[in-house]
């Protein structure tokens, strides 16, 4: 009798980089209790925050402090006073810093109310080498959270603005940070409303259903290492996971389909025929005026060779482009997109449209989807638009001729 000798298995090798959870939030007081509260449940954590509140004159303040000791504190002169910058030439270069000095503890970055996480994101590529990014967690203020999403107040209104050209809107910050997080913590106090608080968390999951919700309240007292053992090292961020406006191109989903759940509906509408440019035009205050939240992809008939991206938050509806459709592309050029979005490409080709589809998401309290739905029906090309050819639907009148331009040219 013979055996064939086992294969040794290899212990998987241990990241050694230090971990770093990023903690977000626009609501200044709940962040802050969060990070206290991690920090006391492990007193080798080592907390980075940023006050930006004069980065308009080219100066941030940042702090290090453990849950015991502050560790430094000093004013940071920008050569430009912009988020980007202050990522760029001292956030990200404290973090590096505090990993070769301080082996053996994880870092939390706190972020200034108005950051969005996504920014942190994009711009920490150089510095992977030594830090793992292992969460990204926004603080949802029960008592704050539904009326900064539904408000139109641009940063701006509240001073909060980060830079002279900062046109964002409260609300649209409040969704990014929302939706980018891998954890959301539902900050409840001890009189919040519980009904609310259940709506509340239906929203929030409508708005970012791939996160982990963890629940504080409406307990007087705070587990501080049970919610430590549900935000850290969880390991729950994927870095190749796009930005929000890329995750329909990579086949992922952006939104679950509910039109009714406590109120909360949550309407996702696909389709591969393309818009008529001017209806859309039309339509498109009547579509987001009750939307809380609307976000995804589309392709118009008068512009076939673009993937646009499609936003509204705080009453305002913001349109751009995601570059060509790979339909539009040589196929030699394919190989300048993800991996991801070819394979999901070629899983979904449509052997007229390719790889052009609609996927819209709009989010809010008691939409009617019939009308939502009819309404953007509605301005699709009909089967006798359809059938002029790709030819006629370049003359189509198109309000929104000139903004989406392509560079470089397929």
């Amino acid at each position: 009798m013979s055996s064939n000798p086992m294969t040794p298995v290899l212990p998987a090798p241990v990241d050694q980089r230090t971990a770093v959870t990023v903690l977000s939030g626009f609501s200044p007081g709940a962040v802050q209790a969060a990070a206290r509260a991690l920090l006391i449940a492990d007193e080798r954590l080592v907390a980075v925050g940023h006050d930006i509140a004069d980065i308009r004159d080219g100066v941030v303040r940042r702090r290090v402090e453990t849950a015991t000791a502050v560790l430094g504190q000093a004013d940071v002169e920008l050569q430009h006073g912009c988020v980007s910058c202050t990522l760029r030439e001292d956030v990200l270069p404290t973090l590096v810093r505090l990993a070769r000095t301080r082996p053996g503890s994880d870092l939390l970055l706190v972020l200034p109310s108005t950051v969005e996480p996504e920014a942190v994101a994009s711009a920490c590529a150089p510095v992977l080498d030594a830090l793992r990014f292992d969460s990204y967690v926004t603080v949802v203020d029960a008592d704050r959270f539904l009326d900064d999403l539904a408000s139109t107040d641009d940063l701006r209104h509240r001073d909060l603005h980060a830079a002279e050209d900062d046109h964002r809107a409260v609300a649209e910050v409040v969704a990014h940070q929302v939706e980018f997080c891998d954890t959301v913590i539902l900050w409840n106090r001890p009189d919040t409303d519980q009904h609310e608080s259940h709506r509340l968390a239906t929203l929030v999951h409508r708005l970012a259903p791939w996160a982990v919700q963890v629940h504080v309240g409406p307990s007087p007292t705070l587990d501080c290492t049970a919610l430590h053992a549900n935000v850290r090292r969880t390991g729950r961020h994927d870095p190749e996971r796009p930005g929000m406006l890329g995750l329909a191109l990579e086949g992922r989903p952006i939104a679950v389909h509910d039109p009714d759940a406590d109120g909360v509906a949550s309407i996702l509408f696909r389709t591969r025929r393309p818009f008529h440019p001017q209806r859309l035009h039309d339509a498109l205050e009547q579509l987001t005026e009750h939307a809380l939240r609307g976000r995804g992809q589309f392709w118009l008939a008068s512009q076939p060779d673009a993937v646009l991206a499609f936003e509204c938050a705080g009453g305002g509806v913001s349109l751009g482009t995601l570059g060509y459709w790979l339909a539009a592309l040589p196929v030699e050029r394919w190989t300048e997109t993800s991996d991801q979005r070819r394979l999901a490409a070629d899983l979904d080709w449509d052997p007229y449209y390719g790889d052009r589809q609609t996927t819209l998401a709009l989010i809010g309290l008691h939409l009617d989807h019939t009308w939502i739905t009819g309404l953007l029906d509605a301005c699709l090309l009909s089967d006798d638009e359809l059938a002029d050819g790709s030819d006629a639907w370049r003359q189509l009148p198109d309000p929104f001729a000139g903004c989406f331009p392509l560079s470089p040219e397929p």
